[in-house]
């Protein structure tokens, strides 16, 4: 009997943990209830802008040349400097040319000849026209055979004279050995030193750089947009540009040029831009020139809109845009949304929803939190 009853209560306390235990999964294997978060519509600006990255540089660069070649005797500039058109940037030092230097030495020599010459016959024939043995007009052809001559002596002379020193006596005041700025402006580059060679510039060859000007008064941005944007921009779009070495600091500027033909870039096909930058005031900060910057370009925008979250967007299978408004507390119903701009973050609503609408965000990651 007492064994009977012992296995009674062995087989109802077996019973009981099983249940128990069933009980216990079955709590555990149902999840907790889903509460999602509302986000209410905002009044706010959409702006829809592409980004060019380039650089900025001077409207107008000038590569400052010699006109003769030779060696650089002297510097009268450095980078920084502020010149005016027709300043002094350096002296050129001649180097004679051998076969140059023995032809003009010898046309002096054949000059002096022939003018010794000229001297002789005026003198014989001035004797004859005073004793009136030839008349004056023939005695006016050994006068001027006489100034021609003369005049070939002083040529020959300026001609040797250039040769050697890259200047004449009477040619003094516009010697080509004088290098000067033709525009006014600060000097940005001298890539030459004393003493070295320089070669003029021809129509043969460009010649070596002395030093490099430029009006850093005007500035212009310089930079590159992808195909798929360039469609959107139109000349007169005002640019805001942003300068790396100044991070604090940004400057207006206008579009004025499209490239009319992309070039290819890594494979993707660029197009180049220009805008000019707008008065920056005496007060701003000085713009280097071949300052990296980056360009944001406003392509559209709304003020004061309606608008919304992408994220809390939602999509049938129609492709159409909806979201869950609540209607009460975590019950939701489908609402569909006519959309306007986006900016990639938040995005216009059109119509469907309103001010005091909470509408539901269905990422998983919000919802668990």
């Amino acid at each position: 009997m007492i064994k009977n009853i012992f296995f009674g209560l062995a087989v109802l306390v077996f019973l009981g943990l099983f249940v128990g235990t069933l009980v216990f999964l079955r709590q555990k294997a149902q999840a907790p209830p889903v509460e999602y978060a509302t986000q209410p519509p905002e009044t706010a600006d959409i702006v829809l802008k592409t980004v060019a990255t380039g650089s900025v540089l001077p409207r107008q660069e000038v590569e400052i040349k010699p006109q003769i070649s030779g060696i650089v005797d002297e510097l009268y500039v450095e980078p920084g400097d502020a010149v005016a058109s027709g300043d002094r940037i350096a002296r050129i030092r001649v180097v004679p040319n051998t076969v140059s230097l023995n032809d003009s030495e010898s046309r002096l020599r054949r000059a002096e000849i022939g003018l010794e010459n000229a001297r002789l016959d005026l003198e014989r024939n001035r004797r004859l026209v005073d004793d009136g043995t030839i008349s004056q007009s023939a005695y006016q052809q050994f006068q001027l055979a006489f100034d021609q001559a003369e005049e070939e002596q002083a040529a020959a002379r300026d001609n040797l004279e250039i040769v050697r020193k890259g200047s004449s006596t009477r040619t003094g005041a516009t010697t080509n050995t004088i290098v000067r700025a033709t525009i006014d402006g600060m000097v940005l580059e001298v890539p030459v030193e004393i003493g070295n060679s320089v070669i003029e510039s021809n129509t043969f060859n460009d010649g070596t750089t002395i030093a490099t000007v430029a009006d850093m008064d005007e500035m212009v941005f310089e930079g590159k947009v992808d195909e798929s944007e360039v469609g959107k921009l139109d000349t007169g779009m005002r640019l805001v540009l942003t300068v790396g070495a100044l991070e604090r600091e940004s400057f207006g500027a206008t579009l004025e040029h499209i490239a009319p033909k992309g070039v290819e870039d890594e494979g993707a096909i660029q197009f180049e831009i220009r805008a000019a930058l707008e008065d920056r005031g005496a007060e701003a900060p000085l713009l280097r020139a071949n300052y990296s910057a980056n360009a944001d370009i406003v392509l559209d925008q709304r003020e004061g809109v309606l608008a919304i979250e992408e994220s809390l967007l939602q999509f049938d299978d129609a492709d159409r845009a909806f979201v869950e408004v609540e209607t009460a507390p975590q019950r939701f119903e489908r609402r569909d949304v006519e959309l306007g701009l986006s900016d990639g973050l938040r995005v216009e609503v059109v119509s469907g929803l309103g001010p005091d609408d909470q509408i539901k965000d269905p990422r998983p990651d919000v919802a668990s939190s």
